[in-house]
């Protein structure tokens, strides 16, 4: 088979399993969107990189990531995508605020494969991690991706699911992904929480949208809506969550964890 339609198989692959400690469900199944038969299987996770890596100059991809399908065909029905992140990449894109990787932190206990005794510590230190980081975060991912619906974004107009367009007119799974950033990061600014899976009224109006059950103008409606009241709830001061993670806990946490995990393999 051409390298081209092989699976893909990146990163640090040995190192990132035998030394896993966080593993759950992502994407549309631990925010409770999946619609069987139409989506992918997602799953992210968080590896310690060796000790050579972190302190030496052992090389280090700082992920391992793994699809069903080659690189540049969309996965579907069936696939299964994984990323594993290295520890330390996985905290630097969580303090950030970055919504797909939050998931991990709050996952519902069904929704978690792989979780050691330091995989339940890191998922105890979400406290320290989450910040109004994270409502930024999640507002420019809202953004961008109103704009590719829209076909204002540099990047361009959303790649177009050609069977969803036909059936209602635009890309309704991509609607409801920017409808679910709103609500979610409207969550997060104005609780401190972000709950896993989505639920009530969240829940039912992101899947009206994702199944095509309102036209186009509403969907951007929703969004539009949803946009403004995050940005609000960003500006008016009233979030129970700080401007910023606490770095110094988070740091002592990985440091000490880092220690902790090499002991124990030598």
């Amino acid at each position: 088979m051409p390298a081209s339609l092989l699976p893909v198989s990146v990163g640090d692959r040995d190192v990132a399993l035998s030394n896993e400690i966080l593993r759950t469900v992502c994407g549309s199944g631990v925010h409770g969107m999946a619609i069987a038969g139409t989506d992918d299987h997602d799953e992210m996770g968080v590896y310690v990189e060796t000790e050579e890596q972190v302190v030496g100059l052992a090389p280090s991809s700082h992920h391992y990531v793994s699809r069903t399908q080659p690189e540049g065909v969309r996965s579907g029905p069936g696939d299964t995508d994984l990323t594993i992140f290295s520890l330390r990449k996985y905290l630097r894109l969580a303090c950030a605020g970055n919504p797909t990787v939050l998931t991990v932190l709050f996952a519902p206990q069904d929704a978690v494969l792989v979780e050691t005794a330091t995989g339940t510590s890191l998922r105890a230190l979400a406290p320290s991690i989450l910040s109004l980081n994270a409502g930024r975060r999640f507002l420019g991912y809202l953004d961008g991706q109103r704009d590719r619906l829209l076909g204002i974004s540099r990047q361009g107009r959303v790649p177009n699911r050609p069977e969803l367009v036909a059936a209602h007119g635009y890309d309704t799974k991509y609607a409801s992904h920017a409808l679910r950033l709103g609500l979610q990061g409207l969550e997060v600014v104005t609780t401190g929480r972000l709950t896993l899976p989505i639920d009530g009224d969240a829940l039912r109006t992101c899947m009206e949208v994702k199944r095509g059950e309102v036209p186009f103008d509403e969907a951007l409606r929703r969004v539009d809506d949803v946009r403004v009241r995050l940005a609000a709830a960003l500006d008016d001061g009233g979030s129970p969550l700080p401007d910023a993670p606490d770095m110094a806990v988070v740091n002592a946490w990985l440091v000490a964890t880092h220690r902790a995990h090499w002991d124990a393999v030598h």
